[in-house]
């Protein structure tokens, strides 16, 4: 309990329950302080005899899975510009022509007719990830910004040596609704078992 309320904590979300006592006032500022110290949390505020309200939080989501292949064979594909030769939803990736030698942008034209505009922010060839963000969207997003990531590990040891461990993590806008998020890991668990079939024909 900190200052009269419950924290009930997960890994994303806390929520915040008004402890009723005599002659408590509800003090947005208060509740605002206290919910400060989680940044990554998604937070409702609930006081007893007003209506729940939503202070806009940073969203984060994350899927993983342990491909069956080689780490060698998995990294190979995890290219934002080749994402179309695993990833079913997509029609084509390409490269974005006309920007700075600089500016890595990729195009995803997926099948539903959605265009993604992504562009790489980090690639480490020694940690093994990619970092992108979304720079544009048709139709427009629901949200203002993304960043995601795509890290790579090999596996060494137990029953999953000499197979792949792979964890897809995405940092959302404030504005980002539950749909939004719910949206995101669907996606990311579809491409991930996409990757493990692609993987698997070689």
């Amino acid at each position: 309990m900190v200052g009269g309320y419950n924290l009930d904590l997960t890994v994303i979300t806390v929520t915040i329950f008004y402890v009723g006592y005599p002659g408590f006032n509800y003090d947005k500022e208060h509740f605002q302080h206290i919910i400060a110290s989680y940044p990554n949390a998604n937070t409702i505020i609930s006081p007893e005899n007003t209506m729940a309200s939503r202070i806009p939080m940073s969203n984060f989501v994350i899927e993983s899975a342990v491909i069956e292949a080689p780490f060698s064979d998995v990294w190979h594909l995890i290219k934002l510009q080749d994402f179309a030769k695993f990833y079913s939803a997509l029609e084509k990736s390409e490269w974005v022509k006309g920007t700075s030698p600089d500016t890595d942008i990729v195009r995803w034209t997926f099948k539903d007719g959605t265009v993604l505009e992504v562009k790489q922010e980090e690639h480490s060839t020694i940690e093994h990830y990619i970092t992108y963000s979304i720079i544009s969207s048709q139709p427009a997003l629901t949200y203002t910004s993304a960043v995601s990531t795509v890290r790579l590990y090999a596996v060494t040891s137990g029953e999953h040596a000499g197979q792949t461990f792979i964890t897809w993590t995405g940092n959302f806008s404030s504005d980002a609704d539950a749909d939004a998020i719910e949206d995101a890991k669907f996606k990311r668990r579809e491409a991930l078992a996409d990757l493990a079939k692609a993987v698997a024909k070689k």
